[in-house]
């Protein structure tokens, strides 16, 4: 299993990272895949300038596959300023019923993320609290791409106040084909998690449920997806893991 995953990830890195993929980071992948068997195609790990990160949702399933008892994270009061966007968490990972816990801090404040993600910042922090915790309690050697702030310039997008020309309405926007069409290929082309997507367009539209959003809010989300994931994947990424949740009860 560990040669037959190995082997899927090293095509998945050429493709994506081409000359960036050095024989050391060969290396390191065939290392890291062995030991912790994490996928490049379903995002656990991610090359950037020519180092490897872990992502949230790698870091989840070492989390599940060693069945981890449970995560608790709560915000510290202490350092938390809701009017300055600055939150602090603490998380603590329980490996087992009997564990004792890892404890893992992260912080997050308009200075430390992407523009992009301004207004994100309680669940970046959750997230990066998260991560190092369950860093320390599984023996990751590496950073979360979560942890980092953005590798690329910020770019102007209808998340930061830019809303795109109104295009004609007609019907929901959920519905419409040529719409729906294309947020399918954007997520097969930059290989995102369609319930975090589902998730991050319901939060963007400022709806319930994504069926209550017109075709227009749709169109728009759709065209600020796409220019994020083409300019700034990472940070999409970012912004992607903090709708994900732990389960309760366990990792």
């Amino acid at each position: 299993m560990p040669n037959k995953l190995f082997r899927r990830n090293l095509k998945s890195a050429r493709l994506r990272w081409g000359s960036q993929l050095n024989a050391g980071a060969v290396e390191f992948l065939r290392a890291f895949t062995q030991e912790f068997q994490l996928s490049v195609g379903d995002g656990d790990i991610l090359l950037l300038e020519r180092g490897w990160y872990v992502t949230h949702s790698g870091l989840m399933r070492i989390a599940r596959r060693n069945r981890c008892a449970g995560i608790h994270a709560a915000p510290v009061t202490t350092f938390c300023d809701p009017s300055a966007q600055r939150w602090a968490f603490e998380a603590t990972v329980y490996k087992s019923r009997t564990c004792r816990g890892f404890v893992g801090y992260g912080d997050a404040d308009p200075s430390n993320v992407s523009p992009l993600v301004h207004g994100a910042e309680m669940r970046v922090a959750e997230t990066r609290a998260v991560n190092r915790a369950l860093r320390k309690a599984y023996g990751i050697g590496i950073c979360s791409v979560e942890e980092i702030g953005s590798f690329s310039e910020p770019s102007s997008s209808p998340a930061s106040g830019k809303r795109l020309a109104p295009r004609p309405a007609n019907g929901n926007g959920y519905g419409g084909p040529k719409v729906r069409d294309r947020l399918c290929q954007l997520i097969r082309q930059h290989q995102l998690d369609p319930t975090l997507v589902k998730a991050y367009a319901t939060d963007f539209c400022a709806v319930k449920t994504l069926r209550d959003a017109t075709r227009e809010q749709v169109e728009n989300f759709v065209e600020h997806l796409a220019d994020w994931a083409e300019k700034d994947r990472n940070a999409l990424l970012c912004q992607l893991n903090s709708y994900a949740r732990p389960e309760a009860g366990a990792a």
